[in-house]
């Protein structure tokens, strides 16, 4: 991979990185006890608040929550490629150690297997 191609995917994922982050400022605050991880904001059920609203703030908490997690996630998986960067292992396939094809890297710069070792049927993010 020439260093071009690797500064291009590296702005790429710092932007991504942002972009999540945003995301996650809008729903979640960042767990001061433990790096990296988002807890979802819980509605304020005060006694003010009808049933009606507060059934509304509950059913809207539990459809953010696997948005978090989701935006964790990738949070993590841009976090990983940027320090794969940093140690100089960035697109080298996690399961054969070959390069990770460029046009997979175009598409998922946060990837972590080449299109072989996918195909093949292993699990997480590849």
């Amino acid at each position: 991979m020439t260093e071009d191609l690797k500064q291009q995917l590296k702005k790429k994922l710092e932007a991504t990185k942002v972009e999540v982050e945003a995301e996650l400022k809008k729903i979640a605050d960042k767990d001061p006890e433990v790096a990296g991880d988002y807890d979802t904001r819980f509605p304020d059920m005060g006694s003010m608040q009808s049933s009606d609203e507060n059934a509304f703030q509950f059913a809207e908490y539990e459809r953010t929550l696997p948005i978090e997690h989701a935006l964790e996630l990738r949070l993590q998986a841009v976090n990983q490629a940027l320090n794969k960067i940093k140690q100089g292992t960035y697109g080298t396939c996690e399961i054969c150690n070959e390069p990770i094809e460029k046009k997979r890297l175009d598409i998922y710069p946060d990837v972590k297997t080449c299109m072989k070792c996918k195909t093949v049927g292993h699990r997480g993010k590849i």
